[in-house]
């Protein structure tokens, strides 16, 4: 019999990812991939897995408890990945309300469902149910920013300074009480910036190439100086992999591609990129259309991963070299964007 395993927000760009490859991997699971389809969700990014017969869609919200309840019911899951959140910084600026009730409230849901469909009470685990597991996806900015120098490790302290990375470090903090509390089987893991296939346009690197296809200033915060550790969507789908499967209960692990670059050159690498895989029609090279536009307030200026933990213990490492990641990522909007050429 398949064992039941819950994603949410599947449909969003690293779950879109995650689940076409868990699916195809482990064909002893049956995948559920929860998801509420805001915005940022597209089922057309979950082609894959049309008529696969370990694969199941539903609608519906994090924040819905009786939803939950009702789903481990009828599936009794026995493991959860959970991606669901909300994620771009800008919009919990400007609307900091949806990203408290999603990231803190909706993954306090989820562990209350998992905790009552796994545990009789605080570090008693049903029958059958010993090996269930939660794994919580976050990212690195709940460490906040660093200088030149540095960094982020598992023992970094927490310093989030945007609504949204607030939001992750509160859900971060639920997770770990519910281990250290009740015996929850739970792992987390805090990654980099992830780039590739499927991202919506909101992001930096989808924005630049959309805006270059379409002959529109491409807008870069300040000066273009803030860095990040860049890591191919790719590798971050087989470390969560390593994590759920292989990861020690209650431990954090975090996520990086060892590819620090400043957002102006991420910027100037995918334009130089596009001068040869789709030119101008003038001739004139992409980079023109950089414009450098007001800074976002509270912008941490730099990110950067160590990866250590989890390569020394679960023996994963990052495959995707930068140029050869962004290359497919072009190509593959290219595709999307203009698909009769």
């Amino acid at each position: 019999m398949a064992q039941a395993i819950l994603v949410t927000g599947g449909a969003g760009f690293i779950g879109s990812n995650f689940v076409p490859y868990l699916c195809r991997k482990y064909p002893q699971y049956y995948v559920v991939n929860l998801d509420k389809l805001t915005y940022a969700g597209n089922l057309d990014n979950l082609r894959e897995c049309k008529g696969l017969p370990n694969y199941e869609f539903v609608h519906g919200d994090i924040c819905d408890a009786a939803l939950l309840a009702e789903l481990f019911y009828r599936y009794d899951f026995k493991g959860v990945i959970h991606f669901a959140a909300e994620s771009h910084v800008d919009n919990s600026i400007t609307g900091p309300k949806i990203f408290v009730q999603t990231n803190v409230e909706g993954t306090f849901n989820l562990l209350a469902a998992a905790y009552e469909h796994w545990m009789n009470g605080p570090h008693q685990v049903k029958l059958g149910y010993e090996h269930c597991r939660f794994h919580h996806i976050s990212t690195d900015e709940v460490y906040g920013s660093l200088g030149p120098a540095g960094l982020f490790t598992e023992q970094t302290a927490y310093a989030p300074n945007s609504p949204y990375s607030a939001s992750k470090a509160s859900s971060d903090f639920i997770v770990r009480a519910y281990f250290h509390t009740y015996g929850l089987n739970v792992t987390t893991s805090n990654c980099s910036n992830n780039y590739g296939p499927k991202q919506h346009c909101e992001k930096l690197i989808p924005k630049t190439i959309e805006h270059c296809l379409r002959e529109q200033p491409i807008p870069i915060y300040g000066t273009g100086q803030n860095v990040r550790d860049w890591l191919y969507v790719g590798d971050h789908c087989t470390a969560i992999d390593c994590i759920f499967h292989q990861g020690r209960a209650g431990e954090t692990y975090n996520v990086g591609g060892h590819n620090e670059q400043n957002n102006l050159t991420m910027v100037k690498l995918i334009c130089k990129l596009l001068d040869h895989m789709h030119p101008r029609a003038n001739g004139h090279p992409y980079h023109e259309l950089i414009t450098f536009v007001t800074d976002r307030p509270g912008h941490d200026l730099r990110y950067a991963i160590d990866p250590t933990k989890i390569e020394h213990e679960l023996g994963w490492q990052a495959q995707m070299p930068l140029q050869e990641g962004l290359k497919f990522t072009v190509q593959w909007y290219l595709n999307q964007l203009l698909p009769n050429t």
